[in-house]
């Protein structure tokens, strides 16, 4: 699971309340047990309840569109207000966490290690913490270091998704019918993190996104804004910078680092 428990030392003037009905404690927090005998109320995060509610949704559609037997892929990183959103296009079995034998968090790109130096070459993230991943066969990740990666996502202000999270065997191209299947989630996950800057990667998640035929190559350092649920956003198309896309990631890594200086307008 994604989310973790954390724990509020409350008075016993506030157990008959959270008894009777567990609710919000704050615009920030949410609930979810309480410890009478040791005077603990559990909650988490209410942006990660969120987050949460739309796993379901994201199971139903890897039964219709992805491979089976493997596990949809949801996201992670910085969920309150990230610098940057990253949305690449769909993730496959390469994700280690795809295998329903996992028992971790399931966020984009365990298990692999090339999308790992496009952060690392962009200043946001630990270049110690990259050549432990690049020792690391997709076998050799256990949930705990893929939790300790995307604890380092967050402290850099980052959140990774993809805008399909229907796992597939291969990186066949996904049609744009199913993109489309997930766009409403996709900005709803947006309009819970509610990010400073979206990244969009590729020509297709760039012009499905943004609804118009987009050529990464001819918007480089363009800004798009975008309506979504009352809130502008931000947004930039990027060069795919991985798999065959990989020749692109100089070009990524500069558009990337010029996107971070600019002032939010």
């Amino acid at each position: 699971m994604y989310t973790k428990m954390h724990s509020l030392l409350v008075t016993t003037s506030y157990y008959t309340s959270f008894l009777a009905k567990l609710t919000d404690v704050s615009d920030e927090a949410y609930v979810i047990g309480v410890d009478v005998k040791h005077k603990m109320c559990y909650y988490m995060n209410m942006n990660e309840k969120k987050l949460l509610d739309l796993y379901p949704e994201y199971d139903r559609l890897q039964k219709e569109y992805g491979s089976r037997g493997l596990h949809s892929i949801y996201h992670g990183g910085c969920i309150c207000n990230p610098d940057l959103f990253f949305v690449f296009m769909n993730p496959t079995a390469k994700n280690v966490a795809s295998s329903e034998k996992w028992t971790g968090l399931r966020a984009p790109w365990i298990g692999t290690k090339r999308i790992w130096e496009l952060f690392v070459r962009i200043g946001r993230f630990d270049e110690e913490l990259f050549e432990d991943i690049k020792k690391k066969k997709a076998d050799d990740w256990t949930p705990e270091f893929a939790e300790s990666v995307y604890q380092e996502v967050s402290l850099n202000r980052l959140f990774i998704s993809n805008f399909a999270k229907c796992t597939r065997l291969d990186a066949k191209k996904v049609s744009d019918t199913v993109y489309r299947e997930y766009l409403p989630l996709l900005e709803e996950e947006i309009s819970i993190v509610k990010p400073h800057k979206v990244i969009l990667l590729g020509n297709q998640v760039s012009s499905l996104f943004l609804g118009e035929k987009i050529s990464v190559s001819k918007n480089r350092k363009k800004k798009y804004n975008r309506d979504i649920m009352g809130m502008t956003v931000h947004c930039y198309p990027v060069f795919y910078p991985v798999g065959n896309g990989y020749m692109n990631i100089d070009k990524a890594v500069e558009d990337l680092k010029w996107i971070i200086e600019q002032a939010e307008v």
